[in-house]
């Protein structure tokens, strides 16, 4: 029970080298740069991730738990500022104020010790460490237990949850979808009580304007979903929570194949009633990379895996990382016949999948993701682009001891074509100990990098990443 310091070696994966936490904040525009960043890249390159400051039990630390940091760079004319903050909501506040812990985390939850919550606090953290999303010209951090917190853009300043004028009564996903055509922003939440899952959608103003119970049988971690211009996808796949099982001494997120899999498909302003259910392969999704209306069918695309290792965040022992490392997959969902035709798009390990957000809810050609290393949980070596006209899979891998994060594409100024852009991304060369930010086309991203940030400080890996354009 302790503070966590800040780089120091930790018998916990997730605290332990380029995953330990950092303590300072910075911002500087003193940094070297190799190569030139393109005058045509304007707008700010956003990470979130886990970054502890004080944990219950660093043997029990899981690194969902991590105190939210964000690190982002704002590119203006050539030219790269760094800054990094903590996201500072109620919680993070309480812990700094009393200088140790008081939320002890989800794997620490059946401990007997006496909780350190004052009366009126939240249970739980609003951690805000998991993504991004930008809509009505408000950048939001998010957790998906919790509200979407707003975050102020260059200064990122934590301005704290909404619940949308008391419209938000349920969890909010980390992955919401932004349909730019038409201006709205789709979202959901999942809870260990009935109903297990709730939908809303927000209009163009920022307005919370619909929301509808979705019935499922059992209380599920429902990462992601999907949306086209027409239909919002759930995804009722088996990884189940179970707080019984918890006690019990088991896990409270599992693998359970036994129950299937199977996709919901309702009209975007649909009620429960309104779900078609489609059955399925079983298997996992953590994330999605986009869907789409083709005709009579509706395409998903996404990483799939045979199996998933929430729990253990794939650093389990036994754990068969080819089984629960993820990879492209297809599924047509034909509503008039209802058959569903799936199929793998790509061999290459992948997680972390993006495409261009501009296109997002409608039909794309092109998929990026994050390359897995087969070898080492949660570690990417690479980014990949797939070509859904070619059926071709390209890849650019960092080099030996060299990992990344996710990839986030960024439109260049003036562009018109889907993959008129730049990949973004931080990579970490552990035998160095030396942090990046790497620029790469997007037109051919197996030429490396056009330009390398070397980074004034180190990065920790983190979770997703986000991009918000400036003209």
């Amino acid at each position: 029970m302790a503070t966590v310091h800040a780089g120091a070696p930790s018998t916990n994966f997730f605290l332990d080298g380029n995953f330990s936490p950092v303590a300072e904040e910075r911002d500087t525009e003193e940094m070297l740069i190799v190569g030139a960043i393109p005058e045509d890249l304007k707008g700010h390159f956003l990470r979130v991730g886990p970054n502890p400051v004080h944990v219950f039990s660093e043997e029990a630390y899981h690194t969902f738990d991590g105190d939210g940091m964000i690190h982002a760079i704002e590119f203006r004319g050539g030219k790269a500022r760094y800054r990094n903050r903590f996201i500072e909501n109620e919680g993070f506040e309480l812990e700094q104020e009393r200088g140790d812990w008081v939320y002890k985390g989800m794997k620490s939850l059946m401990d007997p010790t006496p909780s350190r919550i004052p009366e009126g606090a939240p249970s739980s953290k609003n951690l805000a460490n998991t993504a991004f999303t930008y809509h009505n010209n408000t950048l939001y951090a998010l957790h998906e237990p919790s509200q979407p917190t707003i975050i102020s853009l260059p200064d990122l300043d934590t301005q704290g949850p909404t619940d949308f004028d008391g419209k938000l009564t349920h969890p909010f996903t980390a992955h919401p979808k932004i349909d730019k055509k038409s201006g709205e922003m789709i979202a959901y939440g999942y809870s260990f009580q009935a109903p297990f899952v709730s939908y809303s959608v927000i209009d163009q103003h920022g307005d919370l304007v619909h929301t509808t119970p979705i019935t499922i049988p059992r209380s599920i971690f429902m990462h992601d979903f999907a949306v086209t211009e027409k239909y919002t996808l759930f995804l009722d796949f088996p990884i189940t929570l179970d707080v019984g099982r918890a006690i019990a001494g088991g896990p409270a997120v599992d693998f359970e194949p036994q129950y299937g899999s199977r996709i919901g498909v309702m009209p975007r302003f649909g009620s429960d009633e309104d779900v078609r259910w489609f059955d399925v392969e079983t298997g996992v999704v953590i994330h999605t990379a986009n869907a789409w209306d083709e005709g009579d069918e509706v395409v998903l695309q996404a990483s799939r895996s045979n199996t998933a290792d929430i729990a253990g965040a794939g650093t389990s022992e036994g754990n068969n990382l080819q089984e629960n490392q993820g990879r492209l997959h297809e599924w047509r969902i034909n509503l008039k016949t209802g058959a569903v035709i799936e199929r793998s798009l790509s061999d290459t390990p992948c997680d972390f999948t993006r495409v261009n957000d501009d296109y997002a809810c409608h039909k794309t050609r092109y998929v990026y993701a994050g390359i897995f290393n087969t070898e080492r949980a949660f570690t990417f070596d690479g980014v990949m682009k797939y070509d859904n006209q070619s059926g071709i899979t390209s890849e650019y891998i960092y080099g030996p001891n060299r990992h990344g994060g996710e990839a986030v594409f960024a439109p260049r100024v003036g562009g018109d074509l889907e993959d008129d852009g730049y990949l973004v991304c931080f990579v970490h060369d552990e035998a160095e100990n030396q942090s990046e930010c790497q620029i790469i086309d997007a037109r051919d991203i197996s030429a490396g990098p056009v330009a390398t940030i070397i980074m004034p400080c180190r990065v920790p890996y983190g979770f997703h990443a986000g991009w918000v354009g400036t003209e």
